[in-house]
């Protein structure tokens, strides 16, 4: 059986020169990493503000399962699909994180034949960015602690800094650590922790930022830390930012790459949705649309979780607008959440089935009546899927005015995924979309998260201790009140709880810490227990890669 690393190695690529040239993209303003993927200037980005944008398609999903959905394999496959029936188009993703890489997710470059390439080399070190992330973000970690350790001039309290390192690994030994042991040469002993990369507020303002200058002056507003009297400390005030700006001024350039289809991608910025943003750069996804008919963008996990941040952060930041939704499922992961065990989803169980398209049906009703979007259902299909299963899964469907998809894209690439290409064209020309937020920005940030929880996730209530309630307050008194919420949860189900499948309604939603992101210009709310370092699994992913002796990456996916 073919694996997805072999497919991808197999790919018959042009270089990278001859891929930007389908979208008139010159050489002169690419930067190559080897042969098969390159940077695009600023400068280029310059030229393209005055073109007209094409149109935008979101892909998201249901809550994801063990099962897998496959949602950047049918975001690929769509590309690929719409090229195939003449509408020009990119495709932009997140780069994926190397620690769901050597932990459990697997990777984020598709799979079948539904792939970006070179799949190892996005799926590892790519072009480097995470890495100038969690430099930024290191070297940031440093400077305040190198402050206090000289003399402390800006009154930090040590017991409030709140900028944490970070490391592009799962590795739960780092979350709760003590730094500044040794004497006083190594500096004052406190508390610490590493979140993850990909969790680091200075990858949701790259993500965000839509220039060199609109990067430098974002990470100049991240608060670090506080005095004694509750003042915040910026890193402007350690005079980081620019430092922090230089490190990231290449990163900050869209990376280039193709499908297996010789097809363009751009794949740039990586934050987690269950924790993060979830949604690859704005820099990147309005430059596609200047140069595109149709972009094909993801958000992370279900549309209660990437979906959700798309719309209420990214879109109310940059301007951004979606003109349809796709909404990602398999007959197999609605089983699931209809309860059926792992070992048994191949098995027809229309019980199951119409249990588990409860989680279906609410995601679809967020979308069409919380987001405004008209949605189309996409079903990756797999061999053991029946035809009553098909029909009953389209039946219910209807009766929601969402029309179902099947697709055969991990097989057969674009192909098996032209009829979902000529739905989203017929929808995105026939059915306007009303877009528009979940709450609004004047809320205070107690009802925008209330509004989430009650509105998408179908819960009964917020609840929150006096601490978590006195943060909020806090933040709304120093002016952060009108800043949209970042939700950090679970993704794999509407409550906070990972084992609630379905569509779980009347629960209680724990607000268990907030986090002020000053720079990315939201609040984070951390419900349940959501760790912002993951760990890896008993038996993690890299157990089963290994380099062969022509230097080929092997055992990957």
């Amino acid at each position: 059986m073919s694996t997805d690393i072999s497919i991808a190695q197999k790919a018959k690529m042009l270089r990278i020169a001859q891929v930007a040239q389908k979208f008139d993209i010159e050489e002169e303003y690419l930067e190559p990493y080897g042969h098969y993927k390159a940077k695009i200037s600023l400068e280029f980005m310059d030229t393209l503000k005055d073109r007209p944008n094409g149109k935008l398609v979101l892909i998201t999903a249901i809550n994801p399962t063990p099962a897998g959905e496959g949602k950047t394999t049918t975001s690929v496959g769509l590309g690929d699909a719409l090229n195939r029936i003449g509408k020009k188009t990119i495709t932009c993703l997140r780069e994926p994180s190397m620690g769901p890489v050597f932990g459990m997710k697997g990777g984020a470059a598709g799979g079948g034949y539904s792939q970006v390439v070179p799949m190892d080399e996005i799926n590892l070190h790519f072009t480097g960015d995470i890495s100038a992330v969690a430099m930024a973000n290191n070297l940031l970690a440093a400077l305040i602690d190198n402050h206090v350790f000289h003399g402390n001039e800006l009154g930090i309290d040590v017991r409030r800094i709140v900028w944490k390192r970070v490391i592009d690994m799962n590795d739960r030994s780092l979350r709760e650590i003590t730094v500044g042991l040794g004497g006083p040469g190594n500096g004052f002993p406190r508390q610490d922790g590493f979140d993850i990369a990909v969790a680091s507020e200075v990858m949701a303002i790259f993500c965000l930022a839509t220039s060199l200058q609109d990067l430098r002056d974002r990470l100049g507003r991240i608060v670090v830390a506080y005095t004694r009297d509750l003042k915040p400390i910026l890193a402007k005030d350690l005079k980081a930012h620019g430092a922090m700006a230089a490190l990231l001024k290449d990163a900050i350039k869209p990376n280039m790459v193709q499908t297996l289809e010789n097809n363009p991608a751009f794949i740039h910025g990586g934050p987690f949705a269950n924790i993060a943003t979830g949604t690859n750069s704005v820099i990147a996804t309005q430059s596609a649309l200047k140069l595109a008919d149709y972009v094909v963008t993801e958000a992370g996990f279900g549309a209660d979780l990437g979906a959700e941040k798309f719309i209420d952060i990214v879109c109310r930041k940059s301007g951004l607008r979606p003109d349809c939704a796709v909404i990602v499922a398999t007959i197999r992961a609605l089983k699931y959440h209809g309860g059926v065990d792992l070992q048994d989803l191949g098995k027809e169980d229309l019980a199951a089935l119409e249990k588990g398209m409860a989680n279906l049906e609410r995601h679809v009703n967020n979308i069409r009546n919380h987001y405004g979007l008209p949605c189309i259902v996409a079903v990756n299909h797999f061999t053991l899927d029946t035809d009553a299963e098909i029909k009953m899964l389209k039946d219910k469907m209807a009766a929601q005015g969402a029309p179902v998809v099947i697709c055969h894209h991990w097989a057969e690439g674009g192909k098996g995924a032209e009829d979902l290409a000529r739905a989203v064209v017929q929808m995105v020309e026939t059915t306007p979309a009303n877009f528009k937020f979940v709450y609004e920005e004047n809320e205070t940030l107690w009802n925008k998260m209330n509004a989430v929880a009650t509105k998408l996730y179908g819960a009964k209530e917020i609840m929150a201790d006096s601490r978590v309630r006195a943060q909020i307050r806090k933040l709304e008194d120093d002016g952060y009140g009108s800043y949209p919420i970042c939700v950090a949860k679970t993704q794999y189900s509407f409550s906070t709880d990972p084992a609630l499948r379905g569509a779980p309604s009347g629960h209680s939603v724990t607000l268990r810490e907030v986090r002020l992101a000053a720079g990315a210009e939201f609040v984070v709310m951390v419900c349940g227990d959501v760790m912002t370092m993951p760990g890896l699994p008993r038996i993690p992913s890299s157990a089963s890669m290994d380099v062969d002796s022509e230097g080929r990456i092997i055992g990957m996916f």
